[in-house]
């Protein structure tokens, strides 16, 4: 895990790679409560025995729930020790590039693209490129957009 003291040292990271972040198992579990919160419960998610005849061989994660994952992702790239909070800003350019099979382990790499002061504050983007374990292409390739705001004591 990467550790930046101030959001200044995150500024100075533009363009380094961080990463990678722990590995996450996505399980039926998690393709079922993810498949039930959403209510997206096509086949190809949440039915293995007719996903196993499917294109895949067995059921896939949404590409949402990969989304979903980025805080979780992050949590694991890296740490600010300035006290601050995030919120988020939203997403450019996602892109599901390979299924993630369930069962399959992902983590993420984080690339610092651009950082710009918004008022008392600063917002990041992040180009995150999620890999499925064993694989040569990723699961998703997004732009995420996050700003930072430092908390007064």
């Amino acid at each position: 895990m990467k550790v930046f003291e101030t959001l200044g040292d995150v500024v100075q990271s533009k363009g380094q790679e961080i990463g990678p972040s722990e590995w996450v198992t996505v399980t039926q579990e998690m393709i079922n409560a993810f498949a039930t919160t959403t209510g997206d419960e096509q086949w190809i998610h949440v039915d293995p025995e007719r996903a196993a005849k499917g294109p895949f061989g067995r059921t896939i994660a949404h590409g949402f729930l990969t989304v979903s994952l980025i805080p979780r992702f992050i949590s694991t790239l890296f740490e600010i020790k300035q006290k601050s909070t995030g919120v988020n800003y939203g997403l450019n350019k996602v892109r599901f590039m390979a299924p993630i099979l369930s069962g399959s382990r992902v983590r993420a790499h984080g690339t610092l693209a651009e950082a710009t002061e918004v008022s008392g504050g600063m917002q990041f983007l992040w180009q995150l490129r999620v890999e499925i374990e064993g694989q040569d292409k990723p699961a998703c390739v997004a732009e995420w957009l996050i700003r930072r705001f430092p908390v007064k004591d």
